[in-house]
């Protein structure tokens, strides 16, 4: 069986949780494709949502987790792409609903705003919940 590939990227300000998220994929059994950046040296979100929209894209991983300060820089960037759904989340229900109705395929934490604990519950969810589709998916195809 094959393990499912989760991108993960972000920039200095979400440098500190992506370590941690990329620890937790990893035992949990995930494959990561980490886009970096690789320190807390000053660098460009755009950029990061960039290369992840190019792996989604190219299906070198199925989903994604992104990283900045706030969430809000990197989650702008991503969904200029037609094919990216990220949602910026700030707790468990959001995380869950990313995925029941919007089917995220990327979710977006603020490493500034949102401690370890509750964002490794963020992701647990992200990766366990399922699209219910139904109307759902109504709504996301008038967005594509």
């Amino acid at each position: 069986m094959t393990k499912e590939i989760i991108a993960l990227a972000g920039d200095h300000g979400g440098y500190a949780l992506k370590v941690i998220l990329k620890s937790f994929l990893v035992e949990s059994g995930f494959d990561v494709l980490d886009l970096g950046c690789d320190g807390m040296e000053s660098v460009d979100y755009p950029d990061f949502a960039d290369a992840m929209a190019d792996v989604i894209k190219q299906n070198k991983a199925g989903r994604g987790v992104l990283v900045c300060g706030s969430g809000i820089g990197i989650s702008i960037a991503a969904n200029r792409y037609s094919h990216i759904r990220a949602a910026l989340i700030h707790d468990r229900l959001t995380a869950e609903l990313s995925r029941r109705h919007n089917n995220a395929n990327i979710i977006v934490m603020g490493g500034r705003v949102i401690g370890p604990d509750v964002a490794i519950d963020c992701l647990k969810a992200f990766l366990n919940t399922t699209f219910e589709g139904g109307r759902h998916q109504r709504r996301i195809d008038k967005m594509s």
